[in-house]
Parts: structure tokens; C-alpha cells; sequence
């Protein structure tokens, strides 16, 4: 079985979330470009592709399956790198 990775500051970030108002779940095991998390606020869903804001611009860029998924998705998906990115990407 593979072990998702995900970034340090994803628990930060889900944390903030959920302590806003959200559900949250994490779908790094997903793997194959999908993103981190789906998030649910007021009846709206958002995609959430979790970027680590401490790493240089190289480390942060968007993998090749990553970017493949997210042209081929007909809705959005938001890149952030901190908790207070992530709200706003929900509108909070």
C-alpha cells in the first residue's frame, strides 16, 4: 500500500479550515493529480491543491499530473500555501 505524502503544512491548513466551519477531506492517497482536499462550506464544494509556502518557487510548482488533472477538470481547483489563503479560496 502506498503512503500518501503530503505537505507540512497541510494539518495547518486543514486545522484552520475545519475550525472555520468546513468539512474537509483529504484526498492525497488519490494520488495521479488529483488535489489535496475537498473542502464543503454552505452547500458549495471547492478543490484545494495544497502547495508548501516555505519551499523555493522550484519545489512549489505544480507536478505534470497535476497540471494534466486540473486542465482536464471541467470545475475549479485553487492553489494555496497557508491557512489563510485557504479560507479566502472557500470565501471566508
Amino acid at each position: 500500500m502506498k503512503i500518501a505524502k503530503i505537505d507540512a503544512n497541510q494539518p495547518e491548513i486543514v486545522q484552520a479550515l475545519r475550525k472555520a466551519g468546513c468539512t474537509v477531506q483529504t484526498l492525497a492517497a488519490v494520488g495521479k493529480g488529483v488535489p489535496d482536499l475537498l473542502v464543503g462550506l454552505r452547500g458549495s464544494n471547492f478543490l484545494l491543491e495544497i502547495k508548501d509556502g516555505k519551499r523555493p518557487p522550484s519545489q512549489k510548482k505544480l507536478t505534470d499530473d497535476q497540471v494534466a488533472w486540473h486542465k482536464a477538470w471541467g470545475g475549479s481547483v485553487t492553489v494555496v500555501e497557508n491557512p489563510d489563503q485557504a479560507l479566502r479560496a472557500v470565501g471566508l
